[in-house]
């Protein structure tokens, strides 16, 4: 039986070979609104991954547990809810395969309503197009 895994996961697949998109770095951030942030909007590093052989970066926070502590955004893997942002750096995956691309890295912003749940975020890449959803 697989152990527990991050909270947050994601998965890039290549659509244009068909074929996992290992050794993409991907950067995970925490939204903090202008309000508390002396006027400007930020994003806040938390984490960052490497996808593997399978396009899969499954290590990006370490897996929940029960603290009786909590921090503002992120404690022994449980997530608070908010606005969170994660990144591909794509460029570098089209260079290794010979390629040229549109898009150098690919954000995704999504919001957490229920920090107890599993969010994976699925990205389909190809050179000049991309897409994603919520996966399971």
């Amino acid at each position: 039986m697989p152990g527990p895994k991050s909270p947050i996961t994601c998965h890039v697949l290549d659509s244009s070979t068909g074929k996992p998109a290992e050794g993409v770095h991907v950067r995970l951030q925490d939204f903090t609104p202008a309000a508390t942030a002396g006027g400007l909007d930020s994003f806040n590093p938390m984490a960052t991954g490497v996808t593997n052989a399978d396009g899969r970066c499954l290590n990006l926070l370490p897996p929940a547990r029960d603290s009786s502590e909590a921090k503002e955004k992120e404690l022994d893997g449980v997530l608070a809810s908010g606005i969170y942002k994660i990144t591909f750096e794509t460029k570098e995956h089209f260079e290794m395969t010979g390629r040229k691309c549109f898009y150098p890295w690919v954000e995704i912003v999504f919001e957490i309503e229920n920090p107890k749940e599993h969010y994976h975020i699925p990205l389909l890449i190809s050179p000049y197009s991309f897409t994603t959803y919520r996966g399971s």
